[in-house]
């Protein structure tokens, strides 16, 4: 079992002022930030990163939105970390996410649902790489 996650606070959250609020749950909630950056993705950038989507129908979309304005990118660390934030982030349509989740605080919809958590401990390995060097990892 793997101790840390990635995260991305998305554009939709960034641009209405939400990335303080986020950060503050993930922290209460037992994560450590072990990376973080505050960057604004190409559409290259996106698509690589969502090249796992490729082929479904909200791929473009999904890229476009992505590089639409800055996110927040994250390693996070805590003991069950993948799990234990799934649980926070809530699920992907805020509608039907639990009270005192992420997502249900501050997403909007399905597609601008405010963040992204790795969905395996593997891609929360592969994710992290993406966005940081073994230098900026502490």
């Amino acid at each position: 079992m793997n101790n840390s996650t990635f995260t991305m606070i998305k554009p939709d959250a960034t641009s209405k002022g939400y990335t303080g609020a986020i950060l503050d749950m993930m922290v209460k909630a037992g994560f450590s930030i072990k990376a973080m950056k505050w960057i604004k993705l190409s559409a290259a950038q996106a698509g690589e990163f969502y090249a796992v989507h490729k082929e479904r129908p909200f791929y473009g979309e999904l890229v476009e939105f992505m590089s639409s304005g800055p996110i927040v990118a994250a390693i996070l660390e805590k003991e069950n970390a993948v799990a234990d934030f799934r649980t926070l982030i809530g699920a992907t349509n805020p509608a039907n996410a639990e009270e005192g989740t992420i997502r249900k605080a501050y997403a909007a919809s399905i597609g601008e649902n405010a963040v992204h958590g790795s969905d395996s401990d593997e891609n929360a390995q592969i994710e992290g790489s993406f966005f940081f060097s073994g230098l900026e990892r502490f």
